[in-house]
């Protein structure tokens, strides 16, 4: 009796560590992650895009009213 229980504890931890070192064998690197879409700099220059419009608006806006004294804004 005292034979099969050790002769099954020891079965038992050479099973574990096949196992443990057969899967570490088998192991494969992880594919690699996705480029992303959009690295900031489309972002970044549609808003530069953006207030570079809003400048350009403002600055007719702004300029007939320097200009002449007599403008009619509305």
């Amino acid at each position: 009796m005292e034979l099969s229980r050790v002769s099954l504890v020891v079965v038992a931890v050479v099973a574990l560590i096949f196992a443990t070192f057969m899967s570490a064998c088998r192991a494969q690197s992880l594919a690699p992650a996705p480029s992303p879409t959009s690295d900031g700099t489309a972002i970044d220059q549609g808003i530069a895009y953006v207030l570079m419009l809003a400048a350009l608006v403002l600055t007719y806006l702004i300029h007939p009213l320097d200009a002449s004294s007599s403008f009619i804004f509305f």
